[in-house]
């Protein structure tokens, strides 16, 4: 059964070594637990419903409630303190098309307004109910999760949108192929919110971005429903797949979506690669990208998350172990961690492993070292786990993102980091911040920043701080010409900064688009754009 107040499911948990403890304690100062609101409490705080009755949907409280908030740090905030503020006054579980259109049809007579709901997971906003005078409806597609056609010659599948990543893979597996997309939330996030908030999976450089895979479907909007074919290419005006991928639920609800496969690879393999320092790493992961190496993963940590990762891993030996031998080899306190991915047939991935490796030696590197490829392969998906222990300890964690030129990566995540680092001295308090190049392009990269602070005593005043720290860092990204978000979507954390990468013009083109499709703005206000 999932959390109703963090990450994930009840029995699954990471837990935080007491020397990770004190690693925390030395850098930021002891945290400060708090008890959680019991679900007890917060279920009476539940309003009654402004919804009329309709047969497909439930005012359960216990359903809001699980769907009123998602895993946005003020999310976090919100639920462990049972201080939800907004919840939906219903939730629908559609099972079809059809469906899809009966609830648009119904907020059309009622003025409720509707948000998608594919997995909950999202980290800024995007599926939570704002004040106002209408009534507002969350349309889960959970049950929208069938496999509907494979096309093997062509290497295309039909999936409904509500389809969970190990579903939709494990559904595919038998039929020898696999979509290759494994964002962090893999384990509960939906092929529909890909496609909405344009995400981008961990394995990206090798099988590409949810864009590179989306080459069609169906999407039921206000107007009447939307089929794109999935067309290898075409020269036939712009390309509304490109409207659709990010858009955020604002123009309509993916139903299915048509996908790219790969066939499953032979090889899948990573490893740890040790650098003296993240300029020599970024240089020679700039280096594999540019050369067009096909590796399948590129994920460069700095020096701050290289030793805060081992610290937290909580295995004392291996750390003391590990840090003696790099000491050895004459690898300093500055020293960086690869993550490197191999992954397709086994002839072409020897070659692409080989290459890689032969350009990481030029910039005076460790040979690989499988043990840390295979911890990491592990624990991929349980990082997100982490937050509810740190919260539970007295701990804030999250995250920014961007992405920016070559010329630009270090000079960005060095000013965000450096805003980051600062952004609390007037209250006294510490920062841990620390980077890793997440994804990388022949002409840049992603850089991904994590922070830790202590909470507060009052929930409102964490993310009071929470804000100081995103503010100060967006300023930051935009100062250097980055991305508001590379892999996150705008949700309603971003939605400020928007204009600032879009321009007045292309705000219009975005507005103008949205009240075409969705003139009497039913479909989930608020995010994205301000309107």
């Amino acid at each position: 059964m999932k959390r109703w107040n963090g990450w994930g499911e009840q029995t699954t948990t990471y837990p935080l070594p007491e020397s990770a403890a004190a690693y925390l304690a030395e850098i930021v100062g002891e945290g400060s637990p708090a008890p959680d609101a019991v679900l007890a409490d917060v279920l009476p705080a539940v309003p009654p419903s402004r919804l009329r009755p309709h047969p497909m949907i439930t005012t359960d409280p216990a359903e809001r409630l699980s769907h009123a908030r998602g895993h946005s740090l003020p999310d976090m905030a919100a639920l462990r303190s049972g201080r939800i503020g907004i919840f939906p006054d219903g939730v629908a579980y559609p099972s079809s098309d059809e469906d899809v259109r009966a609830l648009l049809a119904f907020a059309h007579d009622t003025r409720a307004r509707l948000i998608p709901y594919g997995g909950g997971t999202s980290v800024v906003g995007h599926i939570n109910p704002l004040a106002g005078p209408d009534p507002v409806l969350t349309v889960d597609l959970s049950h929208m999760n069938r496999l509907q056609h494979l096309d093997a010659i062509s290497g295309l599948a039909t999936f409904e949108a509500g389809v969970r990543g190990p579903d939709l893979e494990a559904q595919l597996r038998p039929q020898g192929f696999t979509l290759g997309h494994f964002p962090q939330s893999h384990e509960f996030s939906t092929l529909g919110g890909w496609i909405a908030t344009r995400s981008s999976g961990q394995q990206s450089y090798h099988y590409g971005r949810i864009e590179d895979h989306f080459a069609g479907g169906h999407i039921e909007t206000p107007i009447g429903p939307l089929d794109l074919p999935p067309l290898p290419a075409s020269a036939a005006g712009p390309d509304i797949r490109q409207l659709i991928l990010g858009s955020e639920g604002r123009l309509g609800i993916v139903t299915r979506a048509i996908i790219r496969l790969r066939r499953l690879p032979q090889v899948e393999d990573f490893y740890g690669v040790f650098f003296h320092n993240w300029e020599t790493g970024a240089a020679a992961v700039r280096a594999i990208a540019q050369a067009g190496i096909p590796v399948s993963m590129l994920r460069l940590s700095d020096a701050q998350e290289t030793v805060t990762t081992l610290a937290l891993s909580g295995k004392v030996s291996l750390v003391n172990w590990a840090d003696r031998g790099l000491r050895l080899a004459r690898y300093g306190p500055e020293r960086c961690l690869l993550v490197l991915g191999i992954t397709g047939g086994r002839e072409a991935a020897d070659s692409s492993f080989r290459q890689a490796c032969s350009l990481c030696h030029a910039h005076r590197a460790l040979p690989p070292i499988r043990a840390i490829g295979k911890m990491w392969r592990k624990s991929r998906f349980l990082t997100p786990y982490l937050r509810n222990t740190l919260w539970e300890r007295g701990y804030a964690l999250d995250t920014v993102e961007t992405a920016v030129p070559w010329s630009e990566v270090l000079p960005t995540a060095a000013a965000i980091k450096s805003a980051i680092q600062t952004g609390l001295v007037d209250t006294g308090e510490r920062v841990l911040v620390f980077a890793h190049l997440s994804h990388v392009y022949k002409q840049g990269a992603s850089t991904y920043i994590t922070f830790l602070f202590r909470r507060a005593d009052d929930p409102d005043e964490t993310v009071h701080r929470w804000r100081m720290l995103k503010s100060a860092a967006t300023r930051a990204i935009l100062d250097h010409g980055g991305t508001i978000s590379h892999q996150h979507g705008v949700g309603l954390d971003h939605a400020p900064y928007l204009a600032a990468e879009k321009g007045a013009v292309g705000m219009s083109m975005l507005g103008a688009v949205r009240r075409s499709v969705d003139p009497e703005g039913l479909l989930n206000p608020g995010k994205l754009l301000a309107e």
